[in-house]
């Protein structure tokens, strides 16, 4: 009798470790299952975050391209014309300015009109000198002054960005081109593409890259 009594308590310590190690195996994959979990919506949110960031981004660019404009009474033999399309890569960010009828007045008297010059061009975060931004400089009138040196409204248009690629679609070669220039003789003279591809490569914060990529029709 005492001997089956011990059996009986040995094989029911037996089922206690064995029960014991299930439910640690099974808090284990429980574990994984929320840190998954929990890594999966960061990511979501990183990556929904950063989307709607490039798309806020470049649906002003396309707004700004759509009404890029090249004025049929431009001075050929200045330097520094009123009106313009120039777009050239410069590494990983591509420089572009062109005249635009994009420019919004506040001030019903005030000295500006729908006529301006908007550039995009790369700088360092103030912050991070690591990382690159992409500003969009406008100015609020056109001259025949550089560019550089006329007054303007500048912000940062997309933060941290790994690539900004703007493509040129050239009707009379129907090719896209990465460089553009009207002002030039020997380039695109007086003439603007149809089609402006924007391409937008940034890191995310988990070291993922992630690429949004869309087109501007300018009329």
């Amino acid at each position: 009798m005492t001997r089956r009594v011990r059996r009986q308590a040995g094989f029911t310590l037996l089922e206690l470790l064995v029960s014991m190690a299930i439910l640690s195996f099974m808090m284990v994959i429980a574990w994984a299952t929320v840190s998954s979990t929990s890594n999966t919506k960061e990511h979501v949110k990183e990556v929904t975050e950063r989307t709607h960031e490039f798309r806020v981004a470049t649906a002003i660019i396309v707004r700004d391209l759509s009404h890029a404009y090249l004025s049929a009474n431009e001075d050929q033999s200045i330097t520094d014309r009123r009106t313009m399309f120039i777009g050239q890569p410069k590494g990983d960010v591509t420089a572009l300015r062109f005249s635009s009828l994009a420019h919004r007045t506040i001030w019903a008297d005030a000295d500006e009109s729908e006529q301006t010059l908007i550039a995009y061009y790369e700088a360092p975060d103030r912050q991070d000198s690591s990382l690159t931004n992409v500003i969009r400089h406008e100015t609020r009138r056109l001259t025949n002054e550089q560019w550089e040196s006329v007054p303007a409204d500048k912000e940062v248009l997309l933060r941290n960005v790994e690539k900004f690629t703007l493509e040129y679609w050239d009707w009379r070669d129907n090719d896209w081109k990465e460089r553009w220039d009207s002002t030039q003789a020997d380039a695109e003279t007086g003439r603007l593409p149809s089609r402006v591809r924007i391409t937008v490569v940034a890191k995310l914060p988990s070291g993922n890259d992630i690429t949004l990529t869309t087109q501007a029709r300018i009329n």
